[in-house]
C-alpha cells in the first residue's frame, strides 16, 4: 500500500467526517474534543471551579473544553512533549509526564491541592504491528495511573484511552484496586472501525 493513496483516503475520511468539519465550525483544536463532550455529558466529569491536569494534551482540543467547563475559578494544566498553542485559561507544560522534573512542574502549577481530575487522549506511536502497539497502549495506560496516583486527589476521577486487546483486562483489575467505580464507554465522536474505548474511574481510594 502506497503512502500517498493512504493519505488520500485519510483526506477523503476526514472531508465526510461530521465531527471534523463541527470541529472547524466551532473553533476547536480537533475533533477529538466531541469525544469528551459526549463522556462529560453522560458522566458530569466536569465541574465549575475544578482542577484538572490533561496529559498528552497536545493539539489542546481536550483542554481547550475543560477550560471552558471549570471556568476561571478552575485551573487547567495541560502537558505534552509537543508545543501546544496559547489557550485562555490553560497553563501549559512542555515535557515528558513520566519525568521527576516535569512531574515536580506539573505539581507547581496544579497549586495548592492535586487534580479532580486526570485526562488522558494519548495513543502511543503506531507501527500497524498489533503484538506491538497493544503492549505500547498497555504501558502508556499503565504510566498515567501511576502519574494519577501521585497528582489525583481522593475521590478524584480518571479518564484514559485504551485499546481493546490483550492486557486490558488485567490493566482494569489493577485500576478497580485503586478506584471505587470504573467504567467503558465509548462515545459516538470514537469512529467505529477504531479498537479505542475510554476509561472513567471515579472516586480515587488512596
Amino acid at each position: 500500500m502506497s503512502r500517498k493513496s493512504s493519505s488520500g483516503r485519510w483526506k477523503q475520511r476526514q472531508a465526510r467526517d461530521p465531527f471534523v468539519r463541527q470541529a472547524h465550525a466551532g473553533g476547536w483544536r480537533s475533533r477529538a474534543v466531541f469525544k469528551l463532550a459526549q463522556i462529560d455529558e453522560r458522566e458530569h466529569l466536569l465541574q465549575r471551579g475544578a482542577t484538572v491536569l490533561d496529559l498528552g494534551a497536545a493539539p489542546g482540543g481536550w483542554s481547550q473544553y475543560a477550560a471552558g467547563k471549570v471556568g476561571r475559578g478552575g485551573r487547567v494544566v495541560a502537558v505534552d512533549l509537543l508545543p501546544i498553542e496559547a489557550i485562555d485559561g490553560v497553563h501549559r507544560i512542555r515535557g515528558d509526564f513520566t519525568d521527576e522534573k516535569v512531574l515536580e512542574q506539573i505539581i507547581d502549577a496544579l497549586g495548592a491541592g492535586k487534580a479532580d481530575l486526570v485526562l488522558c487522549d494519548m495513543a502511543p506511536n503506531i507501527s500497524g504491528n498489533s503484538s506491538v502497539d497493544q503492549p505500547r497502549s498497555i504501558r502508556l495506560a499503565e504510566a498515567v495511573l501511576q502519574a494519577a496516583q501521585r497528582l489525583l486527589k481522593p475521590g478524584g476521577t480518571m479518564l484514559i484511552k485504551l485499546f481493546q486487546g490483550e492486557g486490558v483486562e488485567e490493566l482494569l483489575q489493577e485500576v478497580r484496586v485503586q478506584f471505587a467505580s470504573v467504567r467503558r464507554r465509548k462515545p459516538a465522536a470514537s469512529r467505529s472501525e477504531s479498537r479505542e474505548i475510554y476509561l472513567v474511574a471515579g472516586n480515587y481510594r488512596l
